[in-house]
């Protein structure tokens, strides 16, 4: 198995490779996340970084729609002293201030077929994946019919188009997926990416996590 690079530095990365990524910085205290929440203006969503914890979200490791100074210090507080207390021996690097997503929630992923080679992956996040198991998968590399039809094979397509969800711009989630192939023929020593959640919106696009294995 190789080097896995978790949230920060894989998010990072990505936007040093020109992908739109929510803006991210990470703070050691209370007090520098109160300062980074303001730099990046309210609300914020709040992330615990370490690299022994994968699910962030079942860990308790994430807070969300905190709408000024107070709030995200309390949930400093609260965050690194549930998982000081439920984590001993694990590492912390600090608390991630994000930028709050909002829009339909998409989830990009690569996996490595032994035969075929790269194969990208596209669903809807939340109770589509995790129930309905709404995905498309396609060879790499894509063209833009190709990406427009993994969108429009998954059952929830109609969450992306309907008004009533807010308007998404699908020319650009469409740019997204052939960015995401271009960027896997470029770079062969990835063997698997995790992009979730990706926010789509009349706004475009915008990475919230990212995990990449590469070999």
């Amino acid at each position: 198995m190789g080097p896995l690079m978790l949230s920060v530095d894989a998010v990072t990365f990505l936007e040093e490779e020109g992908f739109p990524v929510l803006r991210s910085l990470l703070a050691a205290s209370e007090d520098e996340a109160a300062v980074k929440a303001a730099e990046i203006g309210f609300p914020v969503t709040l992330k615990l970084s370490s690299p022994d914890v994968v699910h962030k979200t079942e860990a308790g490791g994430i807070r969300v729609s905190l709408r000024d100074a107070a709030e995200v210090r309390q949930a400093f507080t609260e965050m690194v002293s549930a998982f000081t207390s439920g984590n001993p021996g694990k590492r912390l690097d600090g608390v991630m201030v994000q930028e709050q997503g909002w829009g339909a929630e998409v989830i990009v992923g690569m996996l490595t077929d032994p035969q075929f080679g790269p194969v990208l992956m596209c669903g809807l996040g939340g109770v589509f994946v995790e129930v309905m198991k709404d995905v498309s998968f396609r060879l790499v590399p894509i063209e833009r019919r190709d990406a427009r039809d993994m969108l429009e094979e998954l059952k929830g397509y109609e969450v992306l188009v309907n008004p009533r969800s807010g308007s998404t711009d699908i020319a650009a989630v469409e740019d997204f997926l052939l960015r995401v192939s271009t960027f896997l023929e470029d770079h062969p020593e990835v063997q698997e990416m995790d992009l979730n959640p990706v926010f789509v919106s009349s706004r475009g696009v915008r990475i919230c996590d990212a995990r990449i294995k590469t070999g």
